[in-house]
């Protein structure tokens, strides 16, 4: 059962969805089921926290982009907008190494030096359920095989080609960076949770900050079978640990499960015309 003010949204094939406000949501495309939380720092309705979410022409490529933008205010939702363009042009790409060094060329291009962004991208191709993310020094996503029962490191999971010399920087610090790109098969009901540095950065009941070990920690007690509750569930059990956590910060995690659907075959017949059409644009940035 999923929270009474979280709404449900089928995706359409060639959409960009996405933004920075407050919201609580779920999404569906083909062969993933998508839960969004995320809340502003204080009582902002927009906050540094980017998120988006697009669908191919055919839906066999969909794609998930979490961005922790320094700073807050009217310069997060200009570079939300070069993100969201970014986006948009790589809709249709399988391969996200470009997408990636176009982020990183964005914000190196921006004159303000004090204007970076930690960043997770991920690519999901449904018909191998193959899964492909690089990390501009995010928090590690965080991974459940349902045949295991158990979390861990996507990361450490995954196959990896790393990046070489400058790897991995928040994007902005260097037009050098290279990124790696790890890639996992997803088995029907696995998950991938990705979060912002908020909930790294929560405090544990120790009093040091829960990093990356204290935030599995969390997560693994918290009962998989049910994924649309693991976001709520999370979210009250780190706000439970100190009464600072999660308000000190924009704090937004993303949680998106393996269902095992593939497009339709008419969804694959229309994909040229779509394409003729581009890119439907629903974010709300200001």
């Amino acid at each position: 059962m999923q929270p009474p003010d979280q709404i449900t949204d089928r995706m359409e094939c060639m959409e960009v969805w996405g933004g920075n406000s407050s919201i609580d949501r779920s999404f569906s495309v083909p062969g993933l089921r998508i839960w969004l939380h995320s809340s502003a720092h204080g009582s902002a309705d927009r906050g540094g926290d980017v998120y988006y979410i697009s669908s191919c022409a055919s839906g066999r490529i969909s794609r998930v982009l979490l961005a922790d933008v320094s700073g807050h205010g009217p310069g997060v939702s200009g570079i939300a907008t070069g993100l969201r363009d970014l986006m948009r042009k790589n809709i249709n790409v399988i391969d996200q190494m470009r997408l990636v060094r176009e982020m990183n060329e964005q914000f190196f291009a921006v004159t303000d030096p004090t204007i970076f962004a930690t960043a997770l991208v991920c690519t999901y191709f449904s018909p191998t359920r193959d899964l492909q993310f690089c990390n501009a020094g995010h928090p590690v996503a965080l991974l459940y095989r349902a045949s295991r029962e158990e979390w861990e490191s996507a990361e450490l999971a995954a196959e990896a080609v790393r990046g070489d010399g400058l790897a991995d920087t928040p994007l902005g610090v260097s037009d050098r960076s290279n990124y790696s790109r790890f890639q996992i098969t997803l088995s029907p009901g696995d998950l991938v949770l990705c979060v912002s540095d908020a909930f790294t950065e929560a405090i544990a009941r120790t009093g040091q900050a829960l990093g990356f070990n204290g935030l599995l920690d969390v997560v693994a007690e918290i009962d998989a079978s049910q994924p649309g509750q693991v976001l709520p569930t999370l979210l009250a059990r780190v706000a439970a640990l100190d009464q600072g956590n999660l308000q000190q910060d924009d704090a937004t995690a993303l949680l998106f499960q393996a269902d095992g659907s593939s497009p339709t075959l008419l969804a694959n017949l229309l994909a040229p015309f779509r394409l003729l059409k581009g890119a439907r644009d629903r974010t709300a940035l200001r």
